[in-house]
């Protein structure tokens, strides 16, 4: 398994991209590849992300996963959309998230061009999952559980033959994402402040909290507010050293191997 942290910013950071990630793994002996959300910033960090292969950048992804319908997560799809339309895809892009995938997805997609569907060469496929029920994403089998968030907002965990993988999306994770990251090989958490208060989102705090009660192997910090990540990075960093579990607070193109 392979991630990369195309972007890990918030919605408003003006100094590193939307949090979104690369992931590459095997599934039935084969390479598939998901990018999770796709934020306002987050196409263009993708296309230039320089620790993505050229190959990767220009074939696109496999399947696309949309943690929740807000902008930093999902605006940036139609950028993403036309610039593989420009490199001449022809397989279907699957497009996967909550209940409200269908009309959201479409919604997007037009409301930015309104024209680009009828021209593409491709298929864009919105697909809703059932919260908690198992379904495959690029082949990968997969589970989600809500969080608590200010908008619809599901946790997801990827199996790869190398090991599970868990995204929190934003939002608070309570039991049942504890549940669902329980023993992955690497998990993102949003950690949006140091310490619990902030409604509908998580914190380093209880990241780390939940990380360990889960069995988490690996835990990565993403979507800190701008200004504790640029005032407190440093203090972020020496509380996530000294943790019983290996964790990091990664920075835009930073790959995750495991």
């Amino acid at each position: 398994m392979r991630v990369t942290f195309v972007g890990v910013g918030e919605a408003f950071d003006d100094s590193v991209p939307n949090t979104s990630l690369f992931l590459a793994g095997l599934t039935g002996g084969a390479r598939a590849t998901v990018l999770l959300d796709c934020g306002f910033t987050a196409a263009a960090a993708y296309f230039a992300c320089p620790t993505l292969s050229v190959a990767d950048r220009e074939a696109g992804p496999d399947a696309v996963w949309i943690s929740h319908f807000h902008g930093d997560h999902f605006f940036g799809l139609p950028w993403l959309v036309a610039r593989l339309q420009e490199a001449g895809r022809t397989r279907e892009l699957p497009v996967f998230g909550g209940p409200e995938s269908m009309s959201r997805v479409l919604a997007v997609l037009d409301l930015a061009y309104p024209h680009l569907r009828e021209k593409l060469g491709f298929a864009v496929r919105p697909l809703a999952v059932v919260p908690g029920e198992a379904f495959s994403l690029a082949g990968f089998p997969a589970r989600t559980a809500a969080t608590e968030h200010g908008a619809p907002c599901l946790a997801l965990r990827l199996e790869t033959e190398r090991g599970a993988f868990f995204y929190s999306g934003d939002g608070r994770c309570g039991p049942a994402c504890r549940e669902l990251a329980s023993g992955c090989a690497l998990a993102v958490f949003e950690a949006y402040g140091l310490t619990g208060g902030a409604p509908g989102h998580g914190s380093v705090e209880e990241s780390l909290n939940l990380a360990g009660e889960a069995w988490v192997e690996t835990l990565a910090l993403v979507h800190v507010r701008r200004d504790v990540r640029r005032d407190r990075g440093a203090d972020i960093r020496r509380t996530l050293a000294e943790a019983p579990l290996r964790a990091l607070l990664p920075e835009p193109g930073q790959v995750f191997e495991g």
